[in-house]
């Protein structure tokens, strides 16, 4: 129980950190171009690879966690996060809008966003512009750290740490192997014959069974 708890919060965490990523890229720039890359992602006591795919306003996340294999897909211009679970063929689904806050929903408008240019620097082999970067949203769920991005607005690294219910977390993530292409727009849909199920109540985000 305690196990699938830490599960559960290290994907939280994932989804919290995604988001900082999406609402900067909202009012900085979204990457021009589509790619896929492995990421990296370090968290204190654990090292997590996923695999990302991204098309303008679309990612899937791929990763495997105790064993099992996970699934994210945002799709912004849908406003929703998909979490699947390719073994059970189920998935939960979180909505994401401009506006009042609703059950299972995350409110892109009222996080507060800072950011500053440091300077440019090379990121495995990849010319970056490094920013510092503070995000907060009216629950007090706070980020706070450096981004590098390229020309093309693609997040080739990032080191923050987040608050969210009084526990503090550092994260960082790093893109290995990028491969600027073409993706296939069925990567970032439901699967046919996928079952619906709830989404487990989240820090600062609202839900429940």
């Amino acid at each position: 129980m305690k196990r699938r708890k830490e599960i559960l919060f290290t994907l939280i965490i994932t989804i919290l950190f995604g988001m900082t990523a999406w609402a900067v890229e909202k009012t900085y720039q979204e990457p021009k171009v589509e790619y896929s890359a492995d990421e990296y992602m370090e968290t204190e006591g654990s090292t997590m690879k996923s695999k990302i795919f991204r098309s303008p306003q679309k990612e899937r996340r791929e990763q495997v966690m105790e064993g099992m294999k996970q699934v994210m897909i945002s799709r912004m211009d849908k406003k929703v996060i998909w979490i699947l679970m390719p073994d059970q063929k189920m998935y939960m689904e979180m909505m994401m809008q401009e506006g009042k806050a609703k059950e299972e929903t995350v409110d892109l408008r009222d996080y507060k966003i800072e950011q500053s240019v440091i300077g440019q620097e090379v990121v495995n082999g990849i010319n970056t512009t490094k920013s510092k970067v503070t995000m907060t949203d009216p629950k007090r769920t706070r980020f706070e750290g450096f981004m590098w991005n390229t020309k093309d607005g693609i997040m080739v690294k990032m080191d923050t740490s987040a608050k969210a219910e009084g526990t503090k977390m550092r994260m960082k993530t790093e893109l290995k192997n990028l491969k600027i292409e073409k993706q296939d727009p069925k990567l970032f849909e439901v699967p046919a014959g996928y079952k619906k199920m709830s989404m487990p109540a989240m820090p600062g985000m609202g839900g429940g069974y």
